[in-house]
């Protein structure tokens, strides 16, 4: 909880203020659908760089990444940032090359380049139904979540509508254009901000006797006068690793191996709000730069986000557990899971399900800790590795970073406005991203298709601002729904979902990259059995991790792609759009810059391995 002074004010005034303005000015007169969707494709690579990185970082993952980060993932959840920049170095000289050569305004239309309509259908309302129903509240969400809890009169609900409303004026405003120019700012105030929270935690750790914080791992040996990243890496030595065990069901080692890479190539590769940057390059040598400067500057994000978030559990537990106490959806869900082990006592024949607490829930439940070790320790020993993990929380941790802001920031100079600002620019950047995202694929896949073939310039530019104002409404009602415990936190939770989707979008685009016979129906087939095959697993076999399960599903979805082809290979040619007006020429130096940054993400990995 924090109280702006009027030089906070003033500071988080002038930059919001600063960015629409710039934003507004660069976007003057977007009058046709290409200019309002793609910024005329004149982006260059700076701004296609920064507008990456401020469009995927938002208070999704300043909370929710921190908030894992808090919890026992740790460093763990690293792994979705330092991939990510592997990713992107792929994406760059193997997708982008396709995408700008075929001329498509978005991932679905080059489903009907590659395969048929019915293909591109399909995509456009999966993607439609997974923007508008979960990554669009989520971002609406863990904004919502940060206001409130710094700012407690604001409440969850309104903080929720005047985020969404913010986003939706702004994007309808100036397009793609607007976002990408002020995502320049955005970007970099992302950066340095979480750079100095990071610096405060540290501070604030080595000024803190140890008996004072809260670690997970043992304290002996650390003295009270050392410095903060000594603290931060002797009291955590425990989250300080990139593997967790195989049966834990948010980011199992074995989701390194296979299930991770489904999630970052769908959403660098052929996610509508993040490659609608590079479809709006200046080049194919500008998108390919503005990828790799991406690239490298993921490899700085769990620097400031994952590395705070970790620190606020030392620095703030107490707290974690008194806002977890008066949450109502985290006292309900605990509830529901302690009825739930009364009722597997009286049915010895029901799945095996482990039930896993926190330190907060244990000290206050000591009695139904002794129970549920009991039943544990018997599943153990009976039922092998097909387990249901179940959790009780007696921690908040997405407050992680709400309280690293509202403790340890100082006021009156400027910083908090600042950082205030960033963040809500983050929460603003990511909501137009994929505010414009959702109303390219509806205007330009489904309604200029279906519901209006003879829409002019004009119309489709009209319709495309409808419908951000449509979505965003969508998105303020659902949000405050997402606090739920069982949705295990809101990354988690954005994870989760799209998992029924991203492998078989992921399979059915890398068949059609690659493999020249393919069937013309087997981007449709690929589309509709994925999320049926990763339902039945979820719902069969819940002890499987989700990233695993994505896994499985991925190559079920590639095996019935390959059978189909064999029996039936296509026979004629793709059905290539006009090329853009655009330079194809590749980058110079550029994969020599993505095999740095690959050298880079490995070097990482083996020091917190």
């Amino acid at each position: 909880m924090i109280s702006l002074s009027a030089v906070d004010i003033a500071v988080f005034g002038l930059f919001v203020a600063t960015v629409i303005g710039l934003g507004l000015s660069k976007s003057r007169n977007e009058k046709d659908s290409e200019s309002y969707f793609l910024a005329g494709r004149g982006l260059k690579w700076w701004l296609i760089g920064f507008s990456l990185i401020a469009a995927n970082i938002s208070t999704e993952q300043f909370v929710g990444m921190s908030g894992q980060a808090a919890d026992y993932v740790g460093l763990a959840i690293a792994s979705y940032e330092w991939m990510a920049a592997i990713t992107l170095i792929v994406v760059a000289f193997f997708f982008l090359p396709k995408f700008l050569k075929s001329g498509v305004y978005t991932a679905p239309e080059f489903l009907r380049v590659r395969f048929n309509e019915s293909a591109r259908l399909i995509m456009a309302v999966f993607t439609m139904i997974m923007y508008v129903g979960v990554t669009i509240s989520a971002v609406i969400y863990s904004g919502a979540l940060t206001l409130s809890t710094l700012f407690p009169a604001v409440g969850l609900v309104p903080a929720a509508w005047i985020i969404g409303v913010i986003a939706a004026v702004y994007v309808v405003s100036g397009g793609l254009k607007a976002v990408a120019w002020a995502d320049l700012l955005q970007g970099s105030a992302l950066i340095l901000a979480g750079g100095v929270i990071l610096i405060l935690a540290l501070k604030a750790l080595g000024a803190t006797p140890v008996s004072e914080l809260a670690f997970t791992a043992a304290a002996s040996g650390v003295a009270d006068d050392a410095g903060g990243w000594t603290k931060l890496m002797e009291l955590n030595s425990d989250k300080l690793h990139m593997a967790l065990p195989s049966w834990d069901l948010v980011l199992p080692w074995t989701a390194l191996a296979v299930g991770l890479w489904i999630p970052n190539f769908y959403y660098w590769g052929l996610n509508q709000y993040i490659i609608q940057r590079t479809l709006g390059a200046h080049s194919l040598a500008e998108g390919q730069r503005g990828t790799v400067f991406a690239a490298a500057l993921k490899l700085l994000i769990p620097f400031v986000i994952v590395f705070p978030g970790i620190a606020a559990f030392n620095l703030f537990s107490d707290e974690m557990a008194s806002e977890a106490a008066r949450d109502p959806q985290i006292t309900a869900g605990n509830e529901a899971a302690w009825v739930r082990f009364q009722d597997l006592q009286d049915n010895l024949a029901a799945p095996p399900v482990i039930f896993d607490y926190d330190g907060a829930w244990a000290e206050a439940n000591p009695e139904r800790v002794a129970a549920l070790d009991t039943h544990n320790d018997r599943i153990e020993a009976e039922a092998g590795l097909n387990v249901e993990h179940v959790r009780m929380v007696g921690y908040k941790y997405d407050t992680a970073l709400p309280l690293l802001i509202g403790r340890l920031v100082p006021a009156g100079v400027g910083l908090q406005g600042f950082i205030l600002a960033a963040l809500l620019g983050a929460v603003v950047s990511s909501l137009a991203s994929m505010l414009n995202a959702a109303s390219t694929i509806f205007t330009m896949d489904l309604w200029r298709r279906y519901f209006h073939r003879g829409s002019s310039e004009k119309e489709l530019v009209v319709t495309g601002r409808t419908t951000v104002a449509i979505f965003a409404a969508i998105g303020c009602l659902v949000a405050p729904l997402l606090g739920n415990p069982r949705f295990g936190g809101i990354f988690t939770f954005i994870q989760e979902f799209q998992g029924f989707i991203s492998p078989g979008i992921l399979a059915v685009f890398l068949f059609g990259f690659f493999v020249k016979k393919a069937n013309r129906w087997a981007g449709a087939v690929g589309l509709l059995v994925c999320p049926v095959v990763f339902g039945v697993l979820k719902a069969a076999i819940p002890s499987i991790a989700f990233l695993d399960r994505m896994a499985i599903a991925f190559f079920i979805v590639l095996a019935i792609l390959t059978l189909m082809t064999l029996v039936r290979p296509k026979t004629d040619e793709d059905m290539l759009e006009k090329a853009p007006s655009i330079e194809l020429v590749p980058a110079p130096g550029a994969k020599l810059a993505g095999g740095l940054v690959v050298v880079a993400t490995l070097t990482l990995y083996a020091i917190f391995w």
